[in-house]
């Protein structure tokens, strides 16, 4: 935590116009060293109409492992809700030592998308950070949203960091990162024009580079059917090293996804990583389909955490699911991966990468 005089020493170079890149700030990958992760615990039925309280066990299953290499730092609307939260963590057996609770009242509970993105760098008065950016409820699709565009900051607050607001929309799950200078991210979602219309693809490209403190923007055009995000990077491409990719693939031709990652596999193919590099790419299948009440639903195994010890993989009750751990368990040789079925989760339309986000360590 920093004195007084050194934030109010960072906020007057961010009032002053400084970006985040400017000042020697990133984002770090996913892979990296975290302090917490940070959720904000279920409580809007409209998200999962029906069965919110299905949700609960695979829910706290995810905590419940979280916990297990490091703090888990969840938003309540209220001290109600943390006491029925506590109740329920308590009857799973998860260590509630390792939990901390915010007073932060949220509309939803995709922590991903209005969630702080925390940057770290090598500022002496403050190697991390906060961006704010706006959010408008992919597109704005689920009003209102007013509660959750302030958490960034109400976190903030909360930990005595400093702010910088970009003043455009952006959501967590629509870019991932390789630690080494390189955002993933997808051509569907961030030029939708109901994200930031006045905005064109170089002038997104600028605000990924000063906000995230990137290099390189790669995209992909495709997102997958069913997903209200307009085509989350989180749902069809991963970075699980520098240099390496897991992204998902359909292998049955009379699907709808199978072109949509077809292409996004060929644009992959083509990419060169900062240093010239080509991608490695690895192939994860996608689930059977996920209909329920006559919606497809947007279900992949790509929607993964990654934790300090762990990586946490939706699983659809399919007979894909046993392959995909084994593909992913490959990735990440220093991690135990562990599935936690998604069923009725992915009803709200995400999975366990939607609803966290991570608070990198400056270790």
């Amino acid at each position: 935590m920093m004195s007084n005089s050194m934030h109010q020493n960072i906020q007057q170079a961010i009032s002053e116009g400084a970006t985040p890149k400017a000042l020697g700030y990133s984002f770090p990958a996913e892979f990296a060293k975290q302090d917490a992760t940070w959720l904000s615990w279920p409580h809007k039925e409209a998200s999962w109409p029906g069965k919110i309280d299905s949700i609960y066990p695979s829910y706290i299953e995810f905590i419940k492992i979280l916990t297990l290499s490091q703090r888990v730092c969840i938003n309540v609307v209220d001290a109600t809700m943390q006491a029925t939260a506590t109740k329920m963590m308590e009857a799973m057996k998860v260590d509630l030592s390792k939990v901390q609770f915010y007073i932060h009242p949220t509309n939803d509970a995709w922590c991903r998308d209005h969630g702080p993105s925390f940057l770290i760098g090598n500022h002496p008065a403050a190697p991390k950070t906060i961006v704010d950016w706006n959010i408008n409820a992919w597109g704005g699709k689920y009003p209102p949203y007013d509660l959750d565009d302030v958490i960034p900051t109400r976190i903030a607050e909360a930990l005595n960091l400093p702010v910088f607001y970009p003043n455009i929309i952006m959501e967590g799950g629509s870019v991932d990162f390789n630690g080494a200078g390189t955002v993933m991210t997808s051509k569907c979602c961030l030029l939708n024009e109901n994200r930031n219309p006045h905005l064109n693809q170089t002038q997104i490209e600028k605000y990924l580079s000063d906000y995230y403190g990137v290099e390189q923007v790669l995209w992909v055009s495709e997102g997958i059917v069913g997903d209200d995000t307009d085509g989350h990077i989180d749902d069809t491409v991963r970075f699980v090293n520098e240099d390496t990719v897991v992204t998902v693939v359909e292998h049955n031709k009379d699907s709808e996804n199978y072109a949509l990652l077809q292409n996004n596999l060929k644009e992959l193919q083509q990419m060169r990583l900062i240093n010239g590099k080509q991608l490695n790419i690895i192939e994860l299948p996608m689930p059977a389909d996920v209909i329920y009440e006559d919606q497809f639903l947007p279900a992949s195994y790509a929607n993964f955490y990654i934790s300090n010890a762990h990586v946490v993989v939706p699983t659809f009750r399919c007979d894909r699911d046993d392959k995909a751990l084994r593909i992913i368990q490959d990735c990440f040789p220093t991690r135990t991966v562990v599935g936690i079925d998604s069923t009725d989760i992915i009803w709200g339309l995400g999975s366990f990468h939607c609803l966290s986000q991570q608070e990198p360590s400056i270790q």
